[in-house]
């Protein structure tokens, strides 16, 4: 897959009636198995079909040719990513000690629950120029921790709309960075302790009054 001349990447329809829904969501299933189980570079609409129980010719009545479908899959992947950082933040006690653990966590279990197709997700992402997706899904993020950071209780946080952007930007570009590879159990744990203390060092730094006392 070139990004020189990238074929349609919009699917044809979108599913309404739940026969459809349920189609839609078995090729997806399906697809997230063939990466997993064949790779990315094996993998093709014939496979995920055969693993959906769905003819090609039904498979191509929603997604125009692989890309779109892969696209279409990313789009989820990075949906998925932003819900668990909203649910996170909506549910978490807004302190600076714990609004650093619960955004690490929430975001490395979302990514860890896809860690063997991590790999491929990273690469499609570069392929297919996910940048608006990718946008997105920030957007959404930044939002959720900015309510969460102007609500904390153990005193306020300067900026906080800048902080959150700053926390999302850093999260959605670091964690990717080491996506190229299988993430293994003891890695997500430590990638959650490493990132945990950099934004927990972070707020403190940025209470009120504190960043603006130093620079």
């Amino acid at each position: 897959m070139g990004n020189g001349s990238l074929p349609p990447l919009t699917p044809r329809k979108s599913p309404r009636q739940d026969r459809s829904i349920a189609t839609v969501e078995a090729i997806f299933e399906a697809t997230l198995q063939v990466l997993s189980s064949d790779g990315l570079i094996r993998l093709n609409t014939t496979r995920i079909a055969h693993r959906a129980g769905v003819s090609v010719g039904t498979l191509y009545q929603y997604f125009p040719n692989k890309q779109a479908l892969l696209f279409a899959v990313l789009e989820r992947h990075l949906a998925m990513l932003a819900a668990a950082i909203e649910t996170a933040c909506e549910e978490s006690p807004a302190t600076k000690e714990m609004i650093a653990e619960t955004v690490v966590k929430a975001y490395l279990q979302a990514k860890m629950a896809q860690a063997e197709i991590s790999p491929a997700l990273y690469r499609i992402a570069m392929e297919l120029d996910a940048r608006e997706l990718i946008e997105a899904a920030t957007r959404r993020s930044a939002r959720a921790i900015e309510v969460m950071l102007s609500a904390t209780g153990d005193g306020p946080i300067a900026n906080p709309g800048v902080v959150a952007q700053t926390l999302t930007a850093a999260l959605y570009g670091t964690v990717p960075a080491f996506c190229h590879r299988v993430l293994t159990p003891a890695d997500g744990i430590e990638a959650e302790r490493q990132l945990t203390i950099m934004f927990r060092s972070y707020l403190v730094a940025h209470q009120s009054g504190t960043a603006e006392a130093k620079y």
